[in-house]
């Protein structure tokens, strides 16, 4: 064939959509692709006379929840479609008129019912065949068009900003830190709304999967989940993030850097390859090596942790050998995953909790164990004030939420002889202590936080 007479088209293009409603949506120009498809949430097929259609919602720019269009077409196809990260799944298929500059002509569209696509639209060589040819090395040839026109062609479509709409997943509405995160979220004009975690509930559906609420309410407007999970219910917790992901919300922590968090020994093993260091710690199965794994971690005093354990709660501090091996044996006869630990005796009960945000460490306390404890912490009657931490500290902290892939993070550490050590991790830290300690505004910088990954602004 030759190209003579074929029209030169860019490595992207503006197209537009007058059937559907859609003004202006930005396609990369795909030829590797046989069909094209556009970004679609929330997808429904529904019967028209004797044919089926199907009713979805574009966000035709990106980055930009605000504008969300309704669109409904006639299902020409359902197809089994492979994407680039090698999974398959069932599109749907419609066809409709796109305009591209000066030439008007029918396509077929998949309907990819995921947010994460860099462009809203993918145009396939179905749509390029005997119209174009493409020439990858310049954008919008076919039909340039500025932000400026773009924001033009969108103005009728632009609501009044009043902010976003941000659920805390969470369990106690009354909590000092949910109460916080909820006023601060208000402050700054945003919708609040606090999720009990047991009460929320979903459907799992390659087409329409949902988040139900109790009484049967369908969660589908949220703009990003500050999710605030108690250990009791992470497995379920988890679960009900990973869904609000899949629907195209915002998790300020993801369902696996939480779960890791939660898992001290794989979190334990993380920081230990990725060269973080912690207090020497041991962990083995039979009791026929309790007494090897005590020598492992420099003997009595040590400490020993149930894995699950939170807030200071399934700690021990074993002070004889003899009794760390009572301790460590009691816990293996009921089949309870422990880690044992070296004890830093030069810590003095003290330790430092990092709060870190978008990798960086917004605020630090130092904690003091009170009389007779040999931990820090603030829920058994420890202090707290405001410290400044070293270079080394802050890195520190950096690195472990990092590694976590945490965007926030309460980090604990402890200085030793050997430099600072690396606690634990935690991925719902408390707010109240480190507010009162430091007279940082935490839940107001959390917002901010969610603010600026959704470009969002009310300037």
């Amino acid at each position: 064939m030759t190209t003579d007479n074929l029209d030169i088209i860019g490595s992207e293009e503006w197209c537009v959509f007058e059937e559907l409603e859609i003004p202006a949506i930005k396609a990369r120009v795909d030829s590797g692709a046989k069909t094209s498809s556009i970004q679609a949430n929330n997808i429904k097929v529904f019967t028209r006379g004797a044919h089926e259609w199907v009713r979805f919602e574009v966000n035709p720019l990106q980055d930009n929840r605000s504008i969300n269009i309704e669109c409904k077409a006639r299902l020409v196809d359902r197809r089994v479609v492979k994407s680039s990260s090698g999974i398959s799944e069932e599109r749907f298929v419609i066809k409709t008129p796109v305009k591209l500059g000066e030439k008007t002509f029918d396509i077929e569209l998949t309907l990819a019912s995921r947010d994460t696509m860099e462009y809203r639209m993918l145009l396939g060589r179905e749509a390029l065949n005997g119209r174009y040819v493409v020439n990858p090395a310049v954008s919008f040839n076919i039909m340039p068009m500025s932000l400026k026109e773009v924001g033009e062609q969108y103005a009728s479509y632009v609501k009044e900003k009043t902010g976003l709409k941000i659920a805390l997943l969470a369990s106690n509405p009354n909590l000092y830190s949910n109460k916080r995160i909820m006023e601060a979220g208000e402050a700054r004009g945003h919708d609040m709304v606090f999720l009990n975690v047991e009460h929320a509930y979903m459907k799992l559906d390659a087409n329409s999967p949902e988040i139900r609420y109790r009484g049967g309410n369908i969660l589908n407007e949220f703009d990003a989940i500050i999710p605030r999970i108690k250990p009791a219910v992470t497995f379920y917790g988890c679960a009900l993030i990973r869904q609000f992901d899949n629907l195209g919300v915002y998790c300020l922590n993801s369902a696996e850097a939480i779960t890791q968090s939660r898992d001290k020994l794989f979190a334990s093993q993380l920081f230990s390859k990725n060269d973080i260091h912690i207090p020497i710690t041991g962990f083995a199965k039979s009791p026929m090596d309790t007494k090897d794994l005590i020598r492992m971690v420099n003997g009595a005093p040590l400490i020993i942790k149930l894995l699950e354990s939170t807030q200071g709660k399934g700690v021990v501090l074993a002070e004889t050998n003899k009794a760390a091996e009572s301790v460590i044996n009691a816990f293996k006869s009921v089949q309870t995953n422990i880690l044992v630990q070296e004890f830093i005796k030069e810590a003095n009960g003290q330790d430092i909790r990092c709060f870190v945000i978008n990798g960086k460490v917004v605020a630090s306390m130092q904690r003091q164990a009170a009389k007779g404890e040999f931990r820090a912490n603030l829920h058994q009657g420890g202090s707290a004030s405001v410290i400044k931490i070293t270079a080394e500290e802050r890195r520190l902290a950096i690195k472990a939420a990092k590694v976590l892939n945490l965007a926030v993070a309460g980090v604990d550490i402890i200085r030793s002889n050997k430099g600072p050590l690396l606690l634990e991790v935690n991925s719902s830290p408390g707010l109240e202590g480190i507010e009162n300690a430091t007279g940082k505004d935490i839940a107001n910088t959390m917002i901010t936080a969610i603010e600026k990954k959704l470009k969002f602004s009310l300037l």
